[in-house]
């Protein structure tokens, strides 16, 4: 008979971010992308969307495929309590009071455009932003970004 106890689960030591947009179809599908692909296995990485819709946006699909990232198949989610409990860093991105707030969490809000409706050209700028605070943000949190 074995006695020895079963240890105890660890806490995760990877830090564990959440984007939040209104859709989930533009910005924090970007910043998700971006996080994953940069920080690889080093970040937990989750988003979704207050009201999210039924695809991703086809101009933000182009524009990180452009940047050497395939989010086309990526598809919108629902913003839940249990998401925002299990992050320790939630990045909204336009979605208000949507947001469920917990004590203990780090919140950010990032003021970008919303690619919503509007083409590839316009889609580039907010991207090459996102990248660069989520870039920022892993220097934040620790992480050295994948190259």
């Amino acid at each position: 008979m074995n006695t020895t106890p079963t240890p105890a689960p660890t806490p995760s030591l990877v830090p564990s971010v959440l984007f939040v947009c209104v859709h989930n179809a533009g910005r924090s599908q970007m910043a998700a992308a971006f996080l994953t692909h940069l920080g690889e296995d080093r970040v937990e990485v989750r988003s979704a969307g207050s009201a999210p819709a039924s695809t991703v946006n086809p101009a933000v699909v182009e524009a990180m495929r452009e940047s050497g990232i395939d989010i086309s198949a990526e598809t919108p989610k629902v913003l839940t309590t249990e998401a925002v409990q299990a992050s320790d860093v939630v990045i909204t991105m336009g979605c208000g009071d949507a947001c469920p707030y917990f004590p203990g969490k780090r919140y950010l809000d990032w003021q970008l455009d919303d690619p919503a409706g509007q083409g590839v050209a316009a889609v580039r700028p907010i991207r090459d932003e996102i990248e660069r605070r989520v870039r920022g943000l892993l220097a934040e949190l620790g992480v050295e970004a994948a190259v």
